[in-house]
């Protein structure tokens, strides 16, 4: 499995076009409340890097029966197989949850007869919301759980645990970003940067598509354990600032 959980992280300065600027001159009272106060307001933009440390999938099944009973009976055993091989790999019961459970008619339509149907079975499905906190792991657990019964994996998504490092460090990025476009602004204008007089904060996140989408399992080799890839996580923070001018 790759990406390593031990690569650095980094934080970046975003392109200069993503941040707006605004030199004031005019009383706060008609801008920002500072009040016979000339300001500048920039926007800095940074974002912080980091290898994801924790996925969440969804594992499901499906079966078909004559009757609603047995299609939910015939769903149950497998999706208890299929727990019990999840616990094997580690999963505890805290991260395993149902995300759906479903019944509905399989019909079938009477070509002679455009208003009539009969129902010929029923289908029940069964998704599982499983959260694997080793990312080294998740090949093995889609292969435990479709060797166990499951015929349909979807919704792969990556994360990381607890983000504030990342958060911390973008939001550094997005401060130096700031400053510099203030003060490329103040040099231009031809006035001096006096103190920081409000400060604006905005996150967000970018997450990559993983490699592994969502798929139908009965075509697969069970035992095979799928290659994941799942890449590189990002936090993005924008802070707006009003700086004093002299």
């Amino acid at each position: 499995m790759t990406p390593s959980l031990t690569r650095p992280r980094f934080a970046r300065i975003a392109p200069a076009f993503a941040a707006a600027a605004l030199f004031c001159a005019l009383p706060a009272a008609a801008q920002d409340g500072f009040e016979g106060q000339r300001n500048i307001v920039v926007t800095g933009q940074g974002e912080a890097f980091g290898a994801p440390d924790m996925a969440t999938v969804h594992v499901g099944v499906q079966t078909q029966a004559k009757t609603a009973a047995e299609a939910a009976e015939q769903n149950q055993a497998i999706v208890a197989r299929i727990m019990a091989a999840l616990e094997d790999e580690g999963i505890a019961e805290k991260d395993l949850q149902t995300a759906d459970y479903s019944i509905w008619p399989e019909q079938r339509h009477d070509p002679q007869e455009a208003n009539e149907t009969t129902i010929i079975g029923y289908r029940v499905n069964n998704s599982v919301r499983v959260t694997v906190r080793d990312i080294d792991a998740v090949g093995a657990v889609l292969a435990a759980a479709t060797d166990a019964g499951a015929n349909s994996i979807h919704g792969v998504s990556f994360g990381i645990d607890d983000s504030a490092a990342l958060e911390a460090e973008a939001r550094k990025a997005a401060m130096a970003d700031a400053r510099q476009r203030a003060e490329d602004l103040a040099g231009l204008a031809g006035v001096t940067l006096g103190e920081v007089l409000q400060i604006s904060l905005g996150t967000g996140g970018g997450y990559p598509v993983p490699m592994y989408k969502s798929v139908r399992m009965e075509a697969m080799d069970a035992s095979a354990a799928p290659s994941v890839s799942a890449g590189e996580l990002s936090v993005n923070v924008q802070l707006q600032v009003t700086w004093a001018i002299m």
